[in-house]
């Protein structure tokens, strides 16, 4: 919200807390008789959810300060389950503590970047404090949309527009307009790839104000953007994705058991299609890249055995750019220091392969070296089943040596 405020956007009056002092502080800071607190979680249903304390809800009312600080005490230090988290649900180390205000009406606002216009749209609605995606599929005809020319920015007119279409009135569709400016102006200015708004409300007292908001920004604009990117809660994000960001590689863990490193992220689907045809499940999506070092395929190894999940690696690695016995240097240095006793199927193909193959048949680690991508995903899929029996029947299975 502190974003917002920087731009002119009306915001509720409140605070982020860390403690259930601090909650209480601030409730009575605001000096109404009512406060609203919500729960600081990187997840959308929040008000639907429910704590692993045994609250139900992440956004609650609370009519005093004492209120305010028995709810933070039931959110701070818990984890928030919704239906985005799975049912691992999401750290909450904040709470915001906001005044209570008196609502009109409520409109769903948003800026993300089309792909197909290769321009920001607005994407607006008259039916606010809802999920979109429910709103677009039960009254698809109650969503308007509006692209921006990048060159030219968004004009008054068109906000104007914007705001009549989704039912502003009256001295509001003027003060709509001009939250519509100012939030582009963030977008803009800020590398943002999504604001959104929901609720955006017209109040009681006839200001249009931004109630809650969601923001994306371009990873890729970090460097220019270092004041956002500093608020970044990596406490919110699955721990292997940052540490793959931390060397460059791209991760993101799945439900499945065999982990996959693959180079190239068409060839990291299709490794995990063929995975799936064959009966498996993998365990995470990781492309190394084209220009991976000893050192990152090292941690991407660390990476996808640190999932106790895990039965069974398969590396699917055309060498292009990328070097073959860069990556089987960097598969031999992790199996060593990690002391790898998972099956590992290894399939390389391109530059440097033959010195790759050379590398891993003199290294004395069981690796399983096939040429064919079909064969080796089955080999990864026969192999995990091999550890999963193993692990039922609490007998351990070692591929660590020939």
């Amino acid at each position: 919200m502190s974003l917002l405020k920087q731009y002119g956007v009306t915001v509720a009056r409140g605070g982020v807390a860390k403690t259930a002092d601090e909650a209480e502080e601030f409730a009575r800071q605001l000096g109404t008789p009512d406060s609203v607190i919500k729960a600081q979680v990187l997840a959308g249903g929040r008000g639907k959810g429910h704590f692993d304390s045994g609250l139900q809800g992440g956004v609650k009312m609370c009519y005093s300060p004492e209120q305010a600080r028995n709810y933070a005490s039931k959110m701070l230090g818990h984890k928030l389950i919704t239906k985005q988290t799975g049912a691992a649900g999401r750290p909450c180390n904040d709470v915001f503590v906001v005044e209570r205000v008196y609502v009109r009406r409520e409109y769903y606002f948003a800026i993300i970047m089309d792909r197909a216009s290769q321009n920001p749209v607005i994407i607006a609605s008259s039916q606010g404090g809802m999920d979109i995606e429910t709103v677009a599929h039960e009254t698809p005809e109650a969503i308007v949309s509006h692209v921006i020319d990048i060159n030219s920015g968004l004009n008054y007119n068109d906000a104007i527009e914007v705001a009549r279409k989704i039912g502003f009135e009256n001295d509001a569709v003027e003060k709509a307009a001009d939250t519509f400016m100012k939030l582009y102006k963030i977008f803009l200015e800020k590398d943002a790839t999504m604001i959104e708004i929901n609720p955006l409300a017209e109040v009681q007292s006839g200001e249009v104000m931004c109630m809650d908001a969601k923001f994306g920004f371009d990873d890729n604009a970090e460097f220019r953007q270092q004041e956002i990117f500093a608020l970044r809660d990596k406490s919110q994000e699955d721990k292997r994705e940052v540490a793959a960001a931390k060397w460059n590689l791209n991760y993101i863990g799945l439900d499945g058991n065999i982990g996959c490193l693959v180079n190239g992220a068409g060839l990291a689907m299709a490794t995990m299609d063929i995975i799936k045809l064959h009966g498996g499940d993998p365990a995470n999506f990781l492309d190394v890249g084209g220009g991976a070092q000893k050192e990152q395929v090292a941690e991407a190894f660390k990476i996808i055995s640190s999932d106790p999940r895990v039965s069974a690696i398969l590396v699917n690695i055309f060498g292009g750019i990328m070097r073959c016995d860069i990556i089987a240097q960097g598969i031999i240095a992790a199996v060593q220091e990690l002391g790898l006793e998972l099956p590992l199927i290894v399939r390389l193909q391109g530059t440097e392969v033959e010195a790759a193959k050379k590398l891993i048949q003199e290294s004395g680690l069981k690796i399983f070296s096939i040429d064919d991508l079909d064969e080796a995903a089955s080999k990864a899929v026969k192999m995990s089943e091999i550890v999963q029996l193993g692990r039922e029947a609490d007998v351990k299975v070692s591929f660590s040596t020939n």
